[in-house]
């Protein structure tokens, strides 16, 4: 197996990705849209969102995986981050870098894979990938949809859509106390997490003499 070597700027690039604040944070609809729609493109049983951190690669959106990250080292987007085009894996049994992946003679059982860089500050920190568990081939329009729905998540990684409060909650952490917030489950804040949340709307709230209601259903 040929494990991804490290870019040049993986410092710069470790450094961007860090700016975001957003591994290990909960799953966002604007995310999931791009990804169900991946699927559907290139029918595909396997669309993500993944973001490559220094150890691991962790998906921001995923459909059709219950597993929310991968060591980095048998990762394929380790590999897409790599390149300005395209990574395209036609039939993974039939390329000697891939065949004995992990991830190829396990589950998920990757056959296919296609996978188009995202930028953030001009750093390339995930991508935006399509999987398949057999082989497959793409045509060039299909390319073109692939970069496209790849810029989409570069439009989106530079829109901050959480609130303040979750925003102010996920930069108080780092990566590895967030990761204990999240249920792995719904990928959502979990019990505890929901309690940090309410403790911060609370102390916002008493700074500017607002009036917090809460519905619970």
């Amino acid at each position: 197996m040929k494990k991804p070597a490290l870019p040049a700027d993986e410092e710069s690039r470790i450094a961007a990705l860090d700016g975001l604040n957003i591994v290990f944070s909960p799953a966002e609809e604007r995310f999931d849209r791009i990804t169900r729609l991946a699927r559907r493109m290139f029918d595909v049983p396997i669309a993500l969102v993944t973001l490559v951190a220094s150890d691991i690669q962790w998906f921001k959106s995923s459909q059709g995986l219950t597993i929310t990250e991968t060591p980095r080292e048998v990762s394929f987007c380790g590999h897409a981050i790599l390149m300005d085009q395209p990574l395209v894996i036609s039939d993974t049994m039939r390329n000697p870098d891939f065949a004995d992946n992990p991830l190829v003679t396990g589950e998920p059982y990757i056959r296919f894979y296609a996978g188009q860089a995202v930028q953030f500050a001009g750093k390339k920190i995930g991508t935006l990938c399509a999987i398949d568990t057999r082989p497959r081939a793409l045509l060039p329009s299909d390319l073109d949809s692939l970069r496209s729905l790849a810029v989409w998540v570069e439009s989106e990684l530079q829109l901050s859509a959480l609130g303040e409060e979750r925003k102010e909650l996920i930069e108080k952490y780092d990566e590895m106390r967030r990761k204990v917030l999240i249920d792995p489950l719904t990928n959502c804040w979990n019990r505890q997490g929901i309690e940090e949340v309410l403790s911060l709307i609370f102390s916002r709230a008493e700074r500017t003499r607002a009036t917090v209601t809460i519905m619970m259903i």
